[in-house]
This record gives structure tokens, C-alpha cells and sequence, in this order.
């Protein structure tokens, strides 16, 4: 998988409200979307210049002055350069998804949309409220939800969506009581098993680097890391 091709299918999958041109910049408006749909990056040939012109569009439309950087050093030294820091590192993993879809029973996940009303109460536990919901929302594509259980009890919630023959994962909240049982698993599974039957070849997800506990899982499960990604925010 390369860097533009992880980067077009997280776009796809979770878009953000605005995406504009301007000079060699895309600009993202994320509406209380996340990180990655308010973040600013290379949409042709740049130099140093060009720079402050994003920084005014960034806070002119109310965001913080942020950029996503896919290994581009050119980019990340001018920014450190102006003094924007370091930010939250990203690993993408991926497998085939093949690999992933494992029966789980209707019991432990099951896939559905629109989201169920317990799914929505879950991810806002999480702090994943109405701004990322609607982002799911603004998805063209295939999508789902999927809810996990725990001894009969709703244990958590993911999104999954499809970009060609990519599915991605996002907003994965299990509710802290319940972790460790088996319930991310149940979810990745069945988010696979649906995403294998709408056509999807490979199965994605980013996670923080810092997030120790879920890249042991996924590592676990058979994915690798196919890429990385950081901010930098002023």
C-alpha cells in the first residue's frame, strides 16, 4: 500500500466537510471532525513561501494551524523550521482481509446502519460525539456499523467503510469495563467478514503510535504496519 493510496482511501472513508484548492495546498475543513480532516497538505509544487498563505486560509476559517505530513521531509523540516511541533504519530496496519474474516457470532457483532442508538451512545462515552458522526454520514461509499457484545452486554462500537477494493476501520470505542475480552477482536472480525462481502481485498486502520495495547492486538491478529503519519501543529 503506498502513502497516497492509505491517504486517499482514509479520505474517502472519513471525509472531511470541505476540502479546497489553494495555490499548492489542500486545505480541510473538519467541522469538530478530527486531527486529519482539519489538516492542511501538499497539493502540488511548494516552497517556503507558500506557507504562511495556508497558515491565514487555516485560521481564517476558525482551525488551528495544522498539517498532516506522509513522509515528506522536505515538508516537516519547514514546518519544524517555523516552529510547529511534532504531533501525535500515526501507524497504518493492514491485511487481507480474507485473513480477518472470521465467523463471530450475531451475539458477540453485528454489522448495521444506520447506527443503532446504543452503537451512538457508546462512541459518545468515548468522546466520539455528533461532529464524527457526521462524518460517517458524509461517506458516499458502502459503510457500516458494527456493534460488539460481551456477555450479552453492548461492549462497543466501530465504523467501517469502503474506497474500491480498501475497507478502513475507524472510530473503534470499547467501553473501559470491557476491554480485554474479546470484544476489539469480535469487532475487527465482523467489520472484515462485511467488508469481504462487499467485494474489499484489503482491510486497514490507523491507531496512534503511543497506543500500545490495540497495535498489540492488531499485531496479533496478523496485520502489519504499512505506513506512518504525523502533525505538526503550531
Amino acid at each position: 500500500m503506498t502513502p497516497e493510496g492509505l491517504a486517499e482511501g482514509m479520505e474517502a472513508t472519513w471525509p472531511p466537510a470541505r476540502k479546497l484548492r489553494l495555490g499548492p495546498w489542500w486545505l480541510r475543513e473538519g467541522a469538530g471532525g478530527g486531527q486529519r480532516v482539519s489538516a492542511a497538505s501538499p497539493a502540488g509544487d511548494w516552497d517556503a513561501a507558500d506557507i504562511p498563505q495556508a497558515e491565514a486560509a487555516m485560521l481564517a476559517m476558525g482551525q488551528t494551524r495544522l498539517w498532516v505530513i506522509h513522509d515528506d521531509a522536505r515538508l516537516d523540516a519547514a514546518l519544524a523550521a517555523r516552529g510547529y511541533r511534532r504531533h501525535d504519530p500515526v501507524v497504518a496496519y493492514a491485511a487481507p482481509v480474507a485473513a480477518l474474516a472470521g465467523e463471530v457470532s450475531g451475539m458477540a457483532g453485528f454489522a448495521h446502519w444506520p447506527p443503532l442508538a446504543i452503537a451512538c451512545d457508546i462512541w459518545a462515552e468515548g468522546g466520539i460525539g455528533p461532529e464524527r458522526l457526521a462524518v460517517m454520514q458524509r461517506v458516499a461509499g458502502a459503510k457500516s456499523a458494527i456493534l460488539g457484545r460481551t456477555a450479552d452486554t453492548p461492549a462497543g462500537a466501530a465504523f467501517v467503510a469502503i474506497h474500491g477494493d480498501l475497507a478502513m476501520l475507524h472510530a473503534l470505542e470499547v467501553r473501559p469495563a470491557l476491554r480485554r475480552q474479546g470484544s476489539a477482536r469480535n469487532i475487527l472480525m465482523t467489520a472484515a467478514h462485511w467488508a469481504q462481502d462487499q467485494g474489499a481485498v484489503t482491510f486497514s486502520l490507523v491507531v496512534t503510535e503511543q497506543n500500545a495495547a490495540a497495535r498489540a492486538l492488531y499485531e496479533r491478529l496478523g496485520m502489519v504496519a504499512v505506513g506512518r503519519y504525523h502533525y505538526r501543529v503550531m
